[in-house]
């Protein structure tokens, strides 16, 4: 399947660009130690929007199950920094989340459309990565990723049928409101970044900088 159809196929407004990729090959560590934050952070997320819509049983019960794998994906990722040798490390967070967030709407209900919707797209990305990432890596971590693909599209699902199901009790267009904000993430996606992430793009003039792990 070609990049801009495996894009499509997740949902995305565009795909992720060749230097990415290439970019990531020489950054092996940072990807690796991004990627477990991301998982933490898919968890907080999952764990945030529960508390934010306490009332709502079938989101919650939802989310807890997403939460869980997500959390089972970190301590994957863990134990596979540590056959590599790869320490833990914090890193600075890159711009994509937060621009993102930047977009969301702040009054309810649509702050609960778009913040169920940006969950998809989040997820959607990682799905599209990891399917472009197995054919470029070594086949110990090419398998990995590959287990992970399928984990990261059925979260996508997940967050598109709450997104759905709330658009439809509130009268909201999701369909709009999900091209606007896929056109944001596209643009994230792909526009040039000068520190390298999990969900950055493509190199910035000069090159992407790693900022490498510290302890």
């Amino acid at each position: 399947m070609s990049a801009p159809a495996a894009a499509e196929a997740f949902g995305l407004a565009a795909a992720t660009p060749g230097a990415w990729y290439a970019a990531a090959l020489g950054a092996l560590d940072v990807l690796i130690v991004d990627h477990a934050n991301c998982e933490k952070k898919a968890a907080s997320t999952a764990l945030g929007l529960m508390f934010a819509y306490a009332e709502d049983a079938e989101l919650g019960l939802a989310l807890a199950r997403l939460a869980r794998e997500e959390l089972r994906h970190y301590e994957q990722v863990l134990g596979l920094m540590g056959r590599l040798g790869i320490p833990y490390a914090r890193l600075a967070p890159g711009r994509y989340a937060a621009e993102l967030r930047r977009a969301l709407a702040t009054r309810e209900p649509a702050r609960r459309l778009d913040l169920l919707i940006v969950g998809a797209l989040i997820e959607a990305r990682s799905a599209e990565r990891f399917r472009g990432l197995v054919p470029r890596l070594p086949e110990a971590l090419a398998g990995f990723y590959r287990g992970l693909e399928a984990a990261e599209a059925r979260h996508t699902s997940l967050y598109l049928a709450l997104a759905r199901r709330h658009g439809a009790r509130a009268g909201l267009d999701v369909a709009a409101r999900y091209a606007a904000l896929a056109a944001i993430e596209a643009e994230l996606a792909t526009r040039p970044d000068p520190t390298f992430r999990f969900h950055s793009g493509p190199p910035a003039a000069g090159g992407l900088s790693a900022a490498a792990p510290r302890a």
